[in-house]
């Protein structure tokens, strides 16, 4: 049986398990699909340390904000290309995502 490597770090927190629509946490599809506010700050509970952060939805941001955005838009895009189902459906969770972002 092959033993773990010591130097790798286990995660402690539970991800976005428990994190739903219904209870708030994520917003639906037709709202643009994401996280809300009170998701993140459950998010940040579970996971001290954490640095998440809602979506950069201003239509011009300034400084930090818009390297967020610009580097969210550059990921989502490689999602687009991983997931072409998602895709090309214009009311996928990501392509919603990315148009509440202005991406």
């Amino acid at each position: 049986m092959a033993s773990r490597n010591p130097n790798v770090r286990r995660r402690s927190g539970k991800g976005m398990k428990g994190h739903t629509i219904g209870k708030g946490h994520k917003r639906p599809t037709k709202q643009g699909a994401g996280m809300t506010a009170k998701g993140v700050a459950k998010y940040r509970r579970e996971n001290p340390g954490s640095k998440l952060k809602t979506a950069v939805t201003e239509s011009k941001p300034t400084g930090a904000r818009a390297k967020r955005r610009k580097s969210y838009c550059a990921r989502s895009a490689g999602q687009m290309k991983k997931f072409p189902k998602a895709a090309r459906n214009p009311n996928s969770r990501l392509r919603q995502a990315r148009k509440r972002w202005k991406c």
